[in-house]
């Protein structure tokens, strides 16, 4: 099975080879993947970002379809799976699953994991931007990203192409459950309960296909 990709322009973004450190934060990643038969990003390499950290939403047609949110944190990606996708709507929580770290180039991938790989099925880059972290602690002070998910709380605000505006992703603290948080839009003038995005705007922002054009791609590779 062969792949399609595509690069979004990121100004001030450059090849290179990634520190022990992020190596470490992939080790997951990279043990549940045989680069010889998926075409994701091996991580081997990174990137180096500009000043201001991106975002990335891939929709990925697996076992159940999802749709997978990730933020650029210490050099990696830190991934939760969303079932239902975000909702503009502020009285909506939806579930996020907190899965492993990805290498910050997975963010430009699209293509098809082949079927039995890990998450096989089709993905596309759904929506992609920059993000500035607004997390404050109890007191009112400005708090790191990392910091922020270490204590289960994380206040964002997104500029992307579909998705803009301040959100929330907060630990759900259920007992024995350390992967569940809830993301949920907070109220501003991007809030909007009556559009729908992931049922209007379905199609990649990188290439303007949806997920059977892309298959269909990827098969005729």
């Amino acid at each position: 099975m062969s792949m399609t990709t595509k690069a979004v322009p990121r100004t001030g973004w450059r090849i290179i080879v990634i520190d022990s450190c992020q190596a470490g934060k992939l080790k997951l990643y990279r043990d549940r993947r045989d680069f010889r038969r998926s075409p994701e990003p091996s991580g081997r390499l990174g990137r180096k970002p500009g000043s201001r950290p991106i975002f990335v939403i891939q929709k990925h047609d697996a076992s159940q379809l999802h749709y997978d949110f990730r933020l650029e944190i210490d050099g990696v990606l830190k991934s939760w799976a969303i079932p239902k996708g975000p909702s503009l709507n502020p009285r909506e929580k939806r579930l996020a699953v907190s899965t492993e770290d990805h290498p910050l180039d997975y963010a430009d991938f699209e293509g098809t994991i082949p079927e039995g790989e890990y998450g096989g099925g089709t993905v596309l880059v759904w929506d992609a931007g920059t993000f500035r972290n607004l997390t404050l602690d109890d007191s009112g002070r400005a708090m790191s990203a990392s910091r922020g998910l270490d204590q289960g709380k994380l206040v964002i605000e997104l500029w992307g192409r579909k998705l803009r505006g301040k959100w929330s992703l907060v630990h759900a603290r259920i007992k024995g459950d350390r992967d569940s948080w809830l993301l949920m839009k907070l109220k501003d003038e991007f809030a909007d309960g009556r559009r729908k995005p992931t049922s209007t705007q379905p199609k990649s922002v990188l290439s303007g296909k949806d997920l059977e054009q892309i298959r269909a791609q990827c098969e005729a590779e």
